[in-house]
């Protein structure tokens, strides 16, 4: 599955590079990219797990930048 996800209080590119490497490596994503200029993430990962896989992601960009947040 594939969707698009706008980031709310991201502040910068090097903010958004880490956290595409932090997502990147989580179990079951096929792809992630986390865009500074438009303030949007863009993931594929397993069907199965999708909701589970969104929850770590937002904890990745958490982690990066605390006031960061994925708006479903």
């Amino acid at each position: 599955m594939k969707k698009r996800f706008k980031l709310e209080n991201l502040d910068c590119a090097n903010c958004a590079a880490k956290m595409e490497a932090a997502i990147q490596k989580l179990p079951g994503v096929h792809s992630a990219t986390v865009s500074f200029m438009t303030q949007k993430l863009t993931l594929e990962a397993d069907d199965d797990r999708f909701d589970e896989i969104v929850e770590e992601a937002a904890k990745a960009c958490r982690k990066v930048e605390p006031d960061c947040t994925l708006v479903r």
